[in-house]
């Protein structure tokens, strides 16, 4: 990432200033500025690389500045496509990058999965695994059951994803329907200690749902995991539905023994991220306030009650006094409605979303501008990060003829934000402490 501009000015250039907050919790986050301080030291023996994430591949670039060159270092970390730095993939290197597919687990991923699992065997005491996970890694660490094919997982997976279930709901199914996922991943790391590195992506910072915490213990149950299928009547293989239900599919839980040696540490969370562009604000002599960093629920209605708060502030019934900025994080959903016949399926994701809802709150009100975007760099499966919304946003929509409670119905925020020049593509940022929302009243 390039070094950050100097603060936009956010009464002459509100738009970028928000923009500018975006890159100051995105940099809070960049491996290559908080993963050195937590290496552990080298063990007497050789130490293995794992892990996945959209991160993955700057984490391992990380590791290879930080490691002693006498000391023995290899291993393996996948990331998702179009996730690799320019300078890992076109050098030879330790830790060997590969990319797979996200949301949904493609063949690379499971062949990642498998390569990882055979670099485990024949560990010993002295060696050490480090074990690099971020937010994607569920799905490009796919290793399936012997009872679910690829096909079988790739279907569940969709239709999780398109169901509205949360982050937490999601990978407690993943977790029971995988051999890698939910603690089983350092039980084939048995006897080598394994020190887990991490950068959050979701509310609460819990490392057994960061990508599924494939090395640490899971104390989800296959009972919940049943429970959560039922929830949103999603269709499983017999097989997968008697496992659950007879709790032959269990993850190891916090007493194992297997896990007394190992260690966990979180190098970027949200809420460091947040707070980071939180400082940026008041340093341009803005009061900033970060609402929380776990924000759950429909993205719509996210954007919808943000929008009601910055309303209140711009017409004077807060408590809160403009000139301000408002800062949250955590992973909304965005549940996917029935397209009518004569409508496609729309394209965008979570950030997107959040603003047609944040948009139609506001009503055109005069003095809010809002910025909501992944830090990742991508919204979904789109080529950009989020969008942007203005007081002018509702107006110019109509003037190209966009109806915006059309687009949330077919859930097509970025073709409404495409037409207004209003996305915010910034390609992979190479690390991801989810959402980030700003919103600006002046």
């Amino acid at each position: 990432m390039k070094p950050l501009a100097p603060t936009p000015d956010p009464y002459a250039a509100p738009t970028a200033f928000l923009r500018h907050l975006y890159d100051v919790a995105v940099a809070r986050a960049l491996p290559s500025h908080t993963l050195a301080a937590a290496l552990p030291l080298p063990p007497k023996g050789r130490t293995v690389v794992i892990g996945a994430g959209k991160a993955g591949a700057a984490m391992a670039q990380a590791v290879e500045a930080a490691w002693p060159a006498d000391a023995p270092l290899s291993g393996l970390v996948v990331t998702r496509y179009g996730h690799t730095p320019a300078g890992v993939a076109h050098h030879p290197h330790r830790i060997h990058i590969v990319e797979a597919a996200h949301p949904v687990p493609d063949a690379a991923g499971v062949a990642a999965a498998q390569d990882i699992l055979a670099l485990c065997k024949g560990l010993q005491a002295d060696d050490l695994v480090l074990c690099l996970i971020s937010g994607g890694g569920s799905s490009l660490l796919s290793a399936p059951l012997p009872e679910l094919s690829l096909a079988n997982k790739q279907a569940i997976n969709r239709a999780l994803l398109a169901s509205g279930a949360s982050i937490s709901e999601m990978n407690c199914v993943r977790k029971h329907l995988s051999r890698i996922k939910g603690g089983r991943l350092a039980l084939a790391c048995v006897p080598a200690p394994v020190v887990t590195l991490l950068i959050s992506d979701v509310p609460g910072d819990d490392p057994a749902v960061i990508a599924s915490g494939p090395t640490v213990p899971d104390p989800s149950t296959c009972a919940e995991a049943w429970a959560i299928l039922q929830r949103y009547r999603i269709p499983v293989p017999e097989a997968v539905a008697q496992g659950l239900q007879s709790g032959r599919f269990e993850t190891p839980k916090p007493n194992d023994p297997v896990f007394a040696s190992h260690r966990v540490r979180l190098i970027a969370t949200p809420q460091a991220s947040l707070q980071a562009a939180a400082d940026a604000a008041r340093a341009a002599g803005l009061p900033a306030y970060v609402l929380s960093d776990a924000i759950e629920g429909e993205s719509r209605e996210v954007g919808k009650v943000h929008g009601a708060w910055a309303r209140a502030i711009a017409q004077d019934k807060s408590t809160l006094t403009k000139p301000c900025v408002l800062i949250s994080g955590g992973e909304t959903t965005v549940t996917l409605r029935p397209s009518r016949p004569e409508q496609a399926r729309g394209r965008g994701g979570r950030a997107g979303e959040f603003c047609l809802g944040l948009a139609l709150a506001l009503q055109g009100q005069g003095g809010v501008y809002a910025l909501a975007a992944d830090t990742d760099g991508i919204d979904g499966v789109e080529d950009n990060a989020g969008a942007i919304v203005t007081p002018d946003t509702l107006a110019q929509a109509h003037a190209l003829g966009l109806s915006i409670t059309d687009h949330l119905d077919g859930n097509d925020s970025y073709g409404f934000f495409q037409a207004l020049n209003s996305l915010v593509i910034t390609g992979p940022t190479f690390t991801n402490v989810n959402d980030f929302r700003a919103v600006l009243v002046v």
